[in-house]
């Protein structure tokens, strides 16, 4: 049995990762820190775990671990890895500390320098269906952005196939949930509760990110239009992807092309009409398509908190330490 820690574990994305892992066969949650809630119980602070943990939240981690998952905003999570990696204690990190390996691309898009260069370029991409074997006994990855998990994973096959033009336009839709735990006066319900909100128009720090990993995928070149919405849900994203064909094909043709990169894949799954419902509470994905003339519209729709968060770092977690990938996950979405 592992021990695993959860540092940051009051928000949204730890309480979902204790969620999860509360019931893994294979690990063991030993310690939940929050500076705020140190000393109360978590199930006080996450009623949904009554009976299912007697842990308490404590300041600092216990390094008596095998793994600790970095739940916390970015900026903070530099400051922890380099302890815990020294300690040889392996890490996933949560936040986007360690997604962009360009120091300098980190500065400009999330405002301060980097302050642990060493492991950032040490770090590996957690995206399982792409980089798996990267991932494999990794000692440090870096879980993806939930919006850059629903747009990389419906484009990458198609521009790995090289079957489209390298300008995307990305139209994507977040429930509330993905803002975090404190309020906020755009996530406040009365100003979001019956409204659809686009922001951070080509300033969201999701964008280099999609590029990097399509590109260092692909081996192609992108050039992304990345515009998000904020839906009046709580949970889900979907993506709407418009490329466009380098030639005419078909809905066969395309088809053909996700299957082969997916056909085997656990949670990834081409439907005729993806449904955030159907994936609300699970790990899975679902990818569609239409083709009109020349142009491919393809969706991609998660669980913003499981696969774009808290779920795909479990399944990293169970790569990097030699268990089945799926488990823990091996859920269906809640359908309704």
């Amino acid at each position: 049995m592992y021990k695993v820690g959860i540092i940051g574990g009051t928000g949204y994305t730890g309480g979902e990762l204790a969620r999860l892992l509360c019931t893994h066969p294979d690990v063991e949650i030993t310690s939940m820190t929050s500076r705020q809630s140190s000393g109360e119980s978590v199930s006080s602070v996450h009623s949904f775990l009554n009976g299912y943990t007697n842990l308490c939240f404590t300041k600092t981690v216990d390094y008596d671990v095998d793994l600790a998952f970095i739940a916390t905003p970015h900026g903070a999570a530099m400051k922890e890895i380099p302890q815990l990696m020294e300690r040889g204690i392996k890490c996933i990190d949560l936040s986007g500390d360690y997604r962009m390996h360009d120091v300098q691309t980190y500065r400009k898009w999330y405002g301060h320098d980097h302050t642990d260069i060493d492991n950032l370029r040490k770090a590996v991409y957690g995206l399982p269906e792409l980089f798996r074997n990267n991932i494999r006994g990794a000692n440090l990855v870096a879980n993806p952005g939930c919006y850059a998990t629903a747009v990389i994973l419906v484009c990458a096959p198609l521009m790995k196939a090289d079957v489209v033009e390298m300008d995307i336009d990305i139209d994507a839709k977040s429930g509330t949930s993905g803002a975090g735990i404190t309020p906020s006066a755009r996530t406040h319900h009365a100003f979001c509760g019956e409204s659809i909100i686009p922001y951070e128009i080509g300033t969201h720090r999701h964008t280099p990110e999609i590029e990097m990993v399509l590109k260092a995928f692909s081996h192609n070149d992108p050039k992304i239009t990345f515009v998000p919405h904020l839906l009046p849900i709580i949970r889900g994203i979907l993506s709407t992807c418009y490329m466009r064909l380098k030639k005419n094909l078909t809905k066969e043709d395309i088809q053909s092309i996700y299957e082969d990169q997916y056909g085997k894949e656990k949670f990834i799954h081409i439907t005729n009409e993806a449904s955030i419902r159907a994936v609300v509470g699970s790990n899975h994905v679902q990818i569609s398509f239409r083709i009109i003339d020349k142009k491919i519209v393809a969706f991609g729709v998660i669980d913003n908190l499981v696969k774009g968060a808290s779920g795909q770092a479990i399944q990293n977690m169970n790569l990097m330490l030699g268990l089945n990938e799926s488990s823990g996950l091996d859920l269906p979405g809640l359908g309704v």
